[in-house]
């Protein structure tokens, strides 16, 4: 038996409404480019809208003029999506709230994740929207992964509920050890203002 290795999200495909309110909303309250269009291969009738969220994947919508965005939250059953997410810079984080009243968009105003900064909102169609934002950058060479495993080990060890940012500042320190060399003999911590 063998695995099917994955290397990341091709894409992810939702079922929208009408085109209107699916590219108002993908592009004109989230800021992800319309760059293609074309009927659902499996379905003719509906149309297939491609969004670019920012790296260069994408967001497909499936619509149909036919259905209206039903204004309330989607069913979150199992084998549901709860939510989707996408990163935003910190900059445009601490917008989120102000431009989001701007539009009268209800969220659930910030919430500290320890690791990242969230906020909560709906779409038209009630598919639940995180913005979020993380509280570190990896060392070069490094993902978001890499160091989020090693905090959570540095967590558990700990006796921690949940990753914090001293986790991540350890697990950086730690990364950057391990992977950039260095003329030093000795790399540990030293006090240059000793007195």
């Amino acid at each position: 038996m063998r695995k099917l290795q994955t290397q990341g999200v091709h894409h992810i495909t939702l079922v929208g409404a009408d085109r209107h309110s699916t590219i108002d909303f993908w592009e004109g309250v989230l800021g992800m480019p319309f760059v293609f269009d074309q009927p659902n291969l499996d379905r003719p009738s509906e149309g297939h809208l491609y969004f670019d969220p920012g790296d260069g994947r994408l967001i497909t919508v499936f619509t149909n003029e036919d259905r209206k965005p039903p204004l309330r939250r989607a069913g979150t059953e199992v084998g549901a999506v709860h939510h989707v997410a996408f990163a935003v810079s910190l900059a445009t984080f601490r917008q989120a709230v102000t431009r989001l009243d701007a539009r009268g968009i209800k969220h659930s105003g910030p919430k500290d994740r320890g690791f990242m900064d969230s906020i909560y909102f709906e779409d038209p169609c009630g598919l639940l929207i995180e913005l979020a934002c993380y509280k570190f950058e990896p060392p070069m060479g490094c993902s978001h992964a890499d160091v989020m495993i090693l905090a959570h080990r540095l967590r558990v060890a700990a006796g921690d509920a949940n990753i914090q940012e001293v986790h991540l500042a350890d697990a950086i320190e730690a990364l950057v050890a391990e992977r950039q060399q260095s003329l030093s003999s000795d790399r540990a911590p030293k006090d240059p203002y000793r007195r």
